[in-house]
């Protein structure tokens, strides 16, 4: 009987293969999808196979970078000076002391503060980025406090909506992943992530007090991206979830609008089709892939989901595996700020993210 199902099973991989150029109207149920969704690893082989990765030219991807990285260094004073316009900070209490630098200073200040790593490269093309900072003397307290500093926070995210204005995004196709930083240098995101999902797959049901505090050690980060800018148009951070950040990040992302999403297999379920759908209505095309216990019950932009997996497989892996653009701006991300987050409280820590994806944003900005 096992020989018969595998001749059974190739014959219906190859049938969908020749569906996928030839799309046909075929009636969607439970059973079709979750034959579908247990071959696709051999499907993905296929489409791995058949689309080569291209090529990095790295000398127009040098002369690129340098571009970019001066473009969002001559662009950064007036778009700060912009972002903070609008606000007015008015204190209910007349006492204590009079403010060391105004804010567009802090700003300036936390932004460079998080650039420099000190890459021979992106020094040589921001040199005259310091003379922003002429004439301003404060201890390393000040500087840590700007991470908390509620005028500080506002104008950046005045930047972010500004940076998506100029840049003319709307309803953008999207692609969202989520990542980890470290919160102490002796412990990386990766590997230890790594170790507590092997633990978990062995299905002990106990969780130790020991795996618990490696999980504190660590906070979640989640971004959505538009495609075809390489810019997040929404981002979120939380000590506790990934989900949590995620929630976050589609809030934002909301007023950017969507005009399609890649998300993977964590958020493969009806109900988190049925929160895209209600934040950002029923025009939305979503790409998932299936679990494999996957149903055709839930909202109809699941079983329209579901109906382009079935009919036509090709075309929507294509689509889906656009996402890997999220895991190399993280790659990109991380190289240049670092995999590790110097603060402690959670607001600080927000801070930190946020101005990780400002700069994202402000370096691809001058992008050709």
């Amino acid at each position: 009987m096992a020989w018969i199902f595998l001749i059974k099973r190739d014959i219906f991989r190859y049938l969908y293969i020749v569906i996928g150029q030839y799309p046909i109207t075929v009636k969607l149920t439970t059973k079709r999808v979750r034959e579908v969704v247990g071959i696709l690893d051999e499907i993905i082989e296929d489409y791995i196979e058949q689309t080569p990765k291209k090529k990095r030219d790295w000398r127009t991807y040098e002369q690129q970078l340098a571009h970019r990285i001066k473009t969002a260094i001559r662009d950064l004073e007036p778009l700060i000076i912009e972002a903070i316009s609008n606000i007015e900070i008015v204190k209910g209490e007349s006492r204590g002391r009079k403010q060391k630098l105004t804010l567009k200073q802090k700003v300036e200040m936390l932004l460079i503060k998080h650039l420099i790593e000190n890459s021979n490269r992106e020094m040589a093309n921001m040199l005259a980025i310091f003379s922003l900072l002429s004439d301003i003397d404060v201890s390393y307290k000040y500087v840590e406090r700007l991470y908390s500093d509620q005028g500080v926070h506002l104008a950046l995210i005045n930047l972010h909506i500004l940076i998506m204005k100029k840049k003319g995004i709307h309803n953008p196709d999207c692609t969202g992943d989520g990542t980890g930083y470290s919160l102490t240098i002796s412990k990386h995101y990766a590997s230890v992530a790594q170790k507590l999902k092997d633990k978990s797959n062995k299905k002990s049901g106990k969780k130790s007090k020991k795996g618990s505090d490696k999980k504190m050690k660590f906070t979640f980060c989640f971004r959505l991206m538009d495609l075809e800018s390489h810019m997040y148009v929404g981002f979120g951070s939380s000590l506790r979830s990934e989900k949590e950040a995620y929630v976050k990040a589609m809030s934002m992302a909301k007023m950017i609008g969507m005009d399609s999403i890649r998300l993977d297999r964590y958020y493969s379920a009806q109900k988190n089709v049925k929160f895209i759908e209600d934040e950002f209505g029923r025009e939305v095309k979503i790409y998932l892939i299936p679990k494999k216990n996957a149903t055709v019950k839930g909202p109809w932009k699941w079983k329209d989901m579901l109906e382009y997996l079935v009919t036509d497989p090709m075309s929507y892996l294509h689509e889906y595996y656009r996402r890997n653009q999220s895991e190399s701006a993280f790659s990109e991300d991380k190289r240049r700020f670092g995999w590790v987050i110097p603060q402690r409280r959670p607001d600080r820590v927000e801070t930190h993210n946020m101005c990780t994806s400002l700069w994202h944003n402000m370096l691809w900005m001058g992008n050709q």
